[in-house]
């Protein structure tokens, strides 16, 4: 049974009613899966052939490097909706691989009745574009980052971009593990990075809070 007040607020359908929702799912076939934590949703390389909503819970997405090494893509949590730029195309599979990080539950519509939707409704077509230009801008940021061949330069693009122009101190709502985790590095070797990074003036650490000391010589480390 979908949920139209959490569905509603996803942005796929951002700006619909609950109940203008309900009645838009009255007019096509979908289904709701639920999954325990840790069980696998998709494997990376399935067919994208539906669109899959989280209407409760929380998933991560993970990608495996080309020497076998696993990398946190991202955690989302409902109502996000997944591989929404994967949808259509020629290679329409998914790019990673996604399971539980809680007990969830995901609304899957296949494409044929998603296109359905997309006809019945402009602002559904208008949201879905705008979720895949977004997507596609940080998928190009995640690729950006994952170049980086040292963990200093993945913790000096993370800070600065978290930084941006105007702020030198920045809060990290991650644990250490999870920085570690979404760097695809040990949490010994992101500490041993960040605590180098101290001792060479780059940065002061208190707790969660992180004081770029000298944002020109972290714009370096990016270019060595």
């Amino acid at each position: 049974m979908i949920q139209p007040e959490i569905l509603c607020q996803s942005p796929v359908f951002r700006g619909i009613s609950p109940e203008g929702l309900k009645d838009l799912f009255q007019q096509i076939h979908y289904q709701v899966r639920s999954y325990q934590k840790g069980e696998l949703i998709v494997n990376a390389g399935d067919s994208c052939d539906r669109l899959l909503i989280i209407q409760a819970g929380s998933v991560k997405a993970e990608m495996t490097d080309y020497s076998g090494k696993t990398i946190k893509i991202e955690d989302m949590s409902a109502p996000w909706p997944l591989a929404t730029a994967f949808l259509f195309g020629k290679e329409n599979h998914f790019p990673v691989t996604v399971s539980a990080t809680s007990d969830a539950q995901l609304v899957s519509i296949p494409k044929t009745e998603f296109v359905k939707l997309l006809q019945m409704n402009a602002l559904i077509l208008n949201n879905y574009l705008n979720t895949i230009s977004t997507r596609a801008q940080f998928l190009s940021q995640k690729l950006k980052f994952l170049s980086f061949k040292t963990i200093r330069q993945k913790i000096a693009h993370y800070l600065l971009e978290l930084a941006g122009d105007r702020l030198q101190t920045v809060e990290i709502s991650q644990s250490q593990g999870q920085l570690a985790e979404m760097f695809g590095v040990t949490r010994p070797s992101l500490a041993r990075a960040l605590g180098e990074m101290v001792q060479e003036g780059l940065i002061d650490v208190d707790r969660r809070y992180i004081k770029i000391l000298d944002k020109n010589q972290m714009n370096q480390l990016l270019k060595n």
